[in-house]
């Protein structure tokens, strides 16, 4: 008797412990974001540099590109719903390891077969690590007004993140070689595993029932045809078998894997989270606000290098008011939940949103930094208050137990929404784009049809012609990507507004109940106070 109370005074103290030192885990568990938005992105820039000294062919080089985002999108469902199975944090810190791993094995790849290698190890220790983050927090901040805080600050590092990328990336190829925007992981990592092991509490759901090792696997290798499907789709290759077949090849597994689920008693991720409004709701916000963002954002970038000749520095610190505002809506935002609710709050993101893209449709062919510095800071604090609350009430409305499984499901939303973006929006683009070009006085079909594809190509079409043809092509090139920026910003727009409805369905107060602490150390001393 005497034993088991002792027992259970310490799993008690354990427990407190873990609550009390919840501020430093969510640091803790912030830097391992960052590190993976950072590494989606910094090799971005990186990538003229890969090509002089590995000589990739076309074909390596998009997968050098690509494969960490596919590998990544495809496994956050596996790992997410494996680490409420054996443990949260075990499943972080085995990726902090193949993180730390994959970047040296990266920074220091002889060919491009090893560097794709490398990326799609970086891809797995990326999908252990990014759900993990998001469910701990769930498990350590019960009560949701302090989750919300913690959301609004995990939030902001990743918005940090994805525009630290490329800035770092960029300053590191100045003074280095291309490796080292991979070794920058490792020695964060060499401090995030021990500090890990040593603050982060262990979590897990709930336990009954063997795992779905087959159901898993239909999950990651649908969702990776899919991705690929839908990236090709962005790449205008929208009627080639190597879309098509992904793309049909995933929804049927995809299929398969959701009547799988229903049927078992103990299913991989529990759909019924679906049947909740706003869960539901929650995740088509956040698909239709990256929609919006990454689209957006590929297309602003091109416009500021292309169209008003910035280069790739001046481009980064043009976005850089985006991320800034994003980051005060990540800090601001519970305070904004609590005052305002789920449903005002995301409706009102979306439509603020919806002002930013109609403001910025007064870009022109000449430079206006005042116009797009409102634009920016309206765009980021509107996407970023939406994606806050959407993600605050996703994690709110799942069970406890099934924490990894919905932050996998959201993280998973967050990656096909950035694909479907570049593909829907890039698609609208180009479709406002190419007719401009048909017909350009002095300059020949066969160079008119080459300069359609893209702006780029249009600028290299252009050189080679020279003369009157080639200013004529360029001019014409110039006025038909504005117009089509113009047609594209008003498509986000509609479609932001159908977030704004969308949203209507969330609820109208945020409901501050305490949860329970769900982790084991507790449901342990439960356990020993029935045994005594």
């Amino acid at each position: 008797m005497s034993g088991t109370t002792a027992a259970a005074a310490r799993l008690r103290r354990r427990a407190t412990g873990a609550g009390a030192n919840r501020w430093v885990v969510l640091v803790v568990l912030c830097v391992s974001l960052l590190l993976v938005a950072v590494d989606a992105t910094v090799l971005h820039v990186a990538v003229p540099a890969v090509t002089e000294d590995l000589r990739p062919s076309a074909i390596e080089l998009l997968w050098i590109v690509d494969t960490y985002p596919l590998v990544c999108a495809s496994l956050l469902i596996l790992f997410g719903t494996l680490g409420d199975r054996v443990g949260r944090r075990r499943i972080l810190l085995l990726g902090y390891a193949l993180f730390g791993v994959a970047s040296a094995l990266a920074a220091l790849a002889p060919g491009p077969q090893v560097l794709i290698f490398a990326r799609a190890l970086l891809g797995v220790g990326g999908a252990m690590i990014m759900p993990a983050t998001l469910s701990l927090l769930r498990q350590v901040f019960p009560d949701r007004r302090e989750r919300a805080l913690a959301i609004g600050v995990w939030s902001a590092v990743a918005a940090v993140g994805a525009a630290v990328g490329p800035l770092l990336g960029g300053f590191l190829l100045e003074h280095f070689w291309w490796g080292s925007v991979f070794l920058v992981n490792i020695p964060l990592m060499l401090v995030s595993l021990p500090v890990g092991r040593l603050l982060l509490p262990e979590s897990t759901g709930d336990r009954d029932g063997p795992w779905d090792v087959v159901g898993a696997l239909l999950a990651a290798v649908g969702l990776f045809c899919v991705v690929l499907g839908v990236k090709r789709l962005g790449g205008g290759e929208a009627l080639s078998a190597l879309t098509v077949v992904p793309l049909v090849a995933g929804a049927a597994l995809l299929a398969v894997f959701v009547r799988r689920q229903r049927r078992r008693a103990h299913p991989l991720v529990d759909l019924r989270m679906f049947a909740r409004p706003a869960f539901s709701t929650s995740v088509c916000c956040i698909v239709l606000a990256m929609l919006a963002l990454v689209g957006l954002e590929l297309i602003a970038a091109q416009y500021l290098q292309l169209v008003l000749g910035l280069s790739p520095l001046q481009t980064g610190l043009r976005l850089l008011p985006l991320t800034v505002a994003a980051m005060a809506a990540g800090l601001a935002g519970a305070r904004m939940l609590r005052r305002f609710g789920p449903r005002r709050m995301v409706s009102a993101g979306f439509c603020l949103t919806a002002g930013a893209v109609v403001v910025l449709t007064a870009m022109g062919g000449r430079d206006n930094p005042g116009l797009l510095l409102f634009g920016f800071v309206l765009l980021g604090f509107g996407l970023e208050t939406t994606l806050f609350g959407a993600y605050e009430s996703m994690l709110s409305e799942a069970p406890p137990e099934q924490a990894g499984g919905a932050a996998a499901i959201g993280e998973t939303s967050y990656q096909l929404g950035a694909g479907m973006g570049i593909a829907l929006l890039g698609t609208v683009m180009n479709a406002a784009y190419a007719p401009g070009l048909a017909d350009v006085p002095g300059v020949p079909a066969s160079a008119s049809g080459a300069a359609s594809h893209s702006l780029g190509e249009a600028y290299g079409v252009a050189a080679r012609l020279g003369g009157t043809a080639g200013d004529a092509l360029r001019r014409a090139a110039r006025d038909s990507f504005v117009h089509g920026l113009h047609v594209t910003l008003l498509v986000s727009a509609g479609l932001l507004l159908l977030g704004a409805v969308m949203a209507l369905w969330l609820p109208r107060t945020m409901q501050c109940e305490a949860a329970p602490v769900e982790l084991p150390a507790q449901r342990e001393v439960e356990r020993s106070r029935v045994s005594a």
